[in-house]
């Protein structure tokens, strides 16, 4: 989950693009406009990991795994800053973070446990150079651990408002959580993301790891607990996130519950 959940919107990895490639707009490229809002894209795991993208946009209609739910101009304080400046990155995941619940209709707990992640953009390097600071948020199909993306509906608007089906909420297949293939929850899964802990206010300094881990360990093996509704016997897993992700502004780790999908 990008945003969390997971991928938290951080990566400053250097991307290339070639006016040769079929799915690249020349015209995107080094645009110094501001994206089109709502528009969408057939995005891969490669390009969310690069800071720019110019994928041609297709029709909502049709096939796409990305829906860009907000476009805006960067803070003025960013005028003379670097390309890579890491304060950028906290900007985007306060930004496109609580863009993300609202667009999904879901509060922070919910959204990172869904399959679904946040992915945001800046100007290529060429237009940041002529003055272009606009940043661009897109909802993707996928996670971190995505090799590939889902298709996503005609609108991604309010996809999680109710009780969001299986195919949106995300579980793993594994003998453990760690290091197990994430997959919709509608897929054959041994585990399934069940709450999440807050284990920090947002102005608090990290506590360290030690401390944010066992009051996620405390607090998950309560709450899965009460989510079996008690049984005698039950597994619980928990993903907890270091310091890095702390600065950028999580404050959550997340709860599993063992199921027998």
């Amino acid at each position: 989950m990008r945003a969390a959940a997971t991928g938290l919107g951080v990566a400053l990895l250097a991307g290339c693009t070639s006016e040769a490639d079929p799915a690249v707009d020349p015209e995107q490229v080094d645009s110094v406009a501001e994206p089109e809002l709502g528009a969408c894209r057939m995005l891969t795991p490669e390009d969310v990991a690069a800071p720019s993208n110019a994928t041609r946009t297709v029709d909502c209609e049709d096939e796409h795994t990305a829906e860009t739910y907000a476009v805006g101009t960067l803070p003025d304080k960013f005028a003379d800053s670097d390309y890579r400046d890491a304060a950028l990155g906290k900007f985007a995941y306060k930004t496109c973070g609580k863009g993300f619940e609202k667009f999904l209709g879901g509060d922070e707990s919910l959204v990172m446990r869904t399959v679904l992640s946040w992915a945001w953009f800046r100007p290529s390097e060429n237009a940041w150079a002529e003055g272009a600071r606009w940043y661009r948020c897109d909802v993707v199909g996928g996670g971190e651990q995505s090799m590939e993306y889902s298709t996503l509906p005609t609108t991604a608007k309010g996809l999680l408002l109710g009780r969001p089906a299986d195919r949106w909420m995300v579980c793993a297949q594994g003998p453990s959580v760690a290091g197990s293939v994430k997959v919709p929850c509608s897929q054959k899964h041994a585990w399934r993301a069940v709450t999440t802990i807050k284990v920090g206010l947002d102005t608090d300094d990290y506590p360290g790891d030690r401390l944010v881990e066992v009051r996620t360990n405390e607090f998950c093996s309560d709450s899965v607990g009460a989510w079996m509704n008690y049984p005698v016997n039950y597994d619980y897993a928990y993903t907890w996130f270091r310091e890095a992700e702390w600065e950028a502004g999580n404050r959550r780790s997340v709860c599993w519950a063992k199921t027998r999908k």
